[in-house]
């Protein structure tokens, strides 16, 4: 298998004309790595190429590389990994795209794939890709008022603002997070194991 998706690779690289190290065979999985620019032309022919006919969309999702161990390999923050199946050929590709640091960005690919649209609202909703051209990029998980981007690696795990229900405004309202300082010390309520050479010291002393 690792075999034929080598030279999968080699023959997606020919046609997209990428240098033969934009594709990688590991642990029998194909994995083809493209720049922002080239990723709507590259997917128009993975779909529609004979000897790729990569039909379906499986999954886009969202990656954060900012705590990435070696920074110079990525080259950017953000990317969008797309796993694609040729159902006609039975074989699969996994696409990863760099979005760029500050302002990630990409062109939507629901013109070529129907399915992505609510892989791209996520992403967008999640880590804050902007998908240029999707006919509808609003938060499709978070609530309305939600602020920031919570599976950003810089976003707190606490989060941002609470809401709750105000009986005398009649509606949701945002504040500011509060945290209450709670002892998260477990107490011992009875002996067992652990402690029985201690019970048993204080059976003796009381006789």
């Amino acid at each position: 298998m690792s075999e034929y998706y080598r030279q999968l690779g080699e023959a997606i690289c020919t046609e997209l004309t990428l240098p033969s190290e934009a594709a990688v065979v590991a642990l029998g999985e194909l994995t083809l790595t493209l720049s922002a620019d080239q990723i709507l032309t590259a997917a128009q022919t993975l779909r529609d190429h004979a000897a790729f006919r990569f039909e379906q969309l499986i999954d886009a999702c969202g990656m954060d590389y900012s705590s990435y161990s070696d920074q110079s390999k990525i080259g950017s923050r953000y990317a969008v990994v797309y796993h694609l199946l040729s159902i006609t050929h039975n074989h699969r590709l996994r696409l990863r795209v760099f979005a760029g640091n500050e302002i990630p960005r990409l062109p939507s690919l629901t013109s070529v794939w129907h399915a992505i649209n609510w892989f791209e609202r996520e992403a967008f909703d999640l880590f804050g890709i902007l998908f240029e051209g999707h006919p509808d990029l609003r938060r499709i998980l978070t609530d309305y008022g939600f602020i920031g981007h919570p599976l950003r690696k810089d976003f707190p795990v606490c989060g941002h603002v609470e809401m709750r229900y105000d009986a005398d405004k009649g509606r949701v309202v945002y504040e500011p997070i509060s945290l209450e300082l709670r002892n998260q010390v477990p107490r011992v309520l009875r002996d067992d194991h652990r402690y029985l050479s201690g019970a048993m010291n204080r059976e003796q002393q009381h006789g």
